[in-house]
């Protein structure tokens, strides 16, 4: 058992999730495998590394995406790049998003992956949502939609890359409503890339031109979902169970991709999860947040992760405790993990301390 495994073994029962994970089912499709939990976590640069995806998994979550892996650098063989594609041991298996504007290093990717992963693949995605302007100004993100033929050909191409390797493994895209509000083309989009072979399709509802301002629209999603057979996915402002929920029930999608509403909640999933069957998600005690954010900085540790990322975590994790605000300011100076966990240890202290008073 590697660390990571030890340290879930040792202490995820605690912090109120549970290990180890049920596996992405391999059998029959899209949908059916999204049939008993329809709850994903979703491709978030910066965010989604072994450790986060670990937490969301151990909270409940049917399987995470990597961080966006760009093509050209798989192309180079950049050991870098390679590090965003390798799951941990832990990891039953990940979806892996792909992003990049070039057919044939899309086939060349998807087959190196596909190799590489083998079943351990759940599924292939390609980034056709990305509002950041570095991406999008090279014709890749939601630029993509603006050129429909070469989104097409990139779809087939990662279909080909991937039999290549000997699998089935299926091919997804996530897209948006359209690049700006004047081209509103999810519906088109949706319906070429179904024809093109993806196997589901996740829609964020936004325009590129939004990024993540204003509301995201359900209706939007709902109407790619009624255009299309294959299963869609909805992406936009699941940031709590509660709305995890009605996201689902009112776009009509198969499934929901959660993003920042696990910064610091790794329970969203389960707790989404226990609502869809009509029960009552837990309430999380202070005490137990902070075990979770301790479980989550170790595993960052033991995963290689880089430490300066568990001021960012931290942060997620301590909103609304006791003392959160002094602890914030001390967490922007911890450069070390035995920093955070002496933190962490004041914390459960002020927080025993309030309770004692009570």
């Amino acid at each position: 058992m590697s660390e990571a495994g030890a340290l879930l073994a040792a202490d995820a029962e605690a912090a109120g999730l549970s290990w180890p994970s049920a596996p992405w089912p391999r059998g029959g499709g899209f949908e059916e495998r999204l049939a008993e939990n329809p709850f994903i976590m979703a491709p978030m640069a910066g965010v989604s590394d072994r450790a986060w995806r670990l937490m969301a998994r151990a909270g409940g979550a049917a399987t995470a995406y990597s961080e966006m892996v760009s093509v050209a650098g798989l192309h180079y063989a950049s050991d870098k790049t390679w590090e965003l594609v390798i799951p941990d041991g832990e990891e039953p298996e990940i979806a892996i998003q792909l992003f990049g504007s070039d057919p044939a290093l899309f086939e060349e990717a998807a087959s190196k992956v596909a190799s590489r992963l083998g079943h351990r693949l759940a599924f292939l995605d390609v980034n056709m949502a990305c509002p950041v302007a570095k991406v999008a100004r090279k014709g890749e993100g939601v630029a993509l939609m603006d050129d429909p033929r070469r989104a097409d050909a990139i779809v087939r191409a990662c279909r080909r890359g991937v039999a290549k390797a000997g699998l089935g493994t299926p091919v997804t895209a996530k897209i948006r409503l359209g690049r700006t509000p004047e081209r509103p083309v999810g519906v088109s989009f949706a319906r070429a890339l179904e024809d093109a072979g993806a196997a589901a399709i996740a829609v964020h509802g936004r325009f590129g031109s939004q990024g993540y301002a204003g509301r995201s629209s359900d209706e939007a999603i709902a109407e790619v979902a009624r255009a299309v057979d294959v299963p869609v996915l909805a992406s936009g402002d699941a940031l709590s169970a509660d709305r995890c929920v009605g996201l689902l029930r009112a776009s009509g999608a198969k499934g929901v991709l959660v993003a920042r509403g696990s910064y610091g909640n790794p329970w969203i999933f389960s707790d989404a999860r226990a609502l869809l069957q009509g029960e009552a998600p837990r309430e999380r005690a202070p005490e137990l947040r902070l075990r979770a954010l301790e479980l989550h900085l170790r595993l960052l540790d033991a995963t290689g992760g880089h430490i300066l990322k568990a001021r960012q975590i931290a942060c997620h994790y301590l909103k609304g405790l006791p003392g959160a605000a002094q602890a914030r300011r001390r967490i922007m100076r911890c450069e070390e993990l035995d920093e955070f966990l002496e933190l962490i240890g004041d914390a459960r202290r002020e927080v025993g301390r309030r309770e004692a008073v009570r």
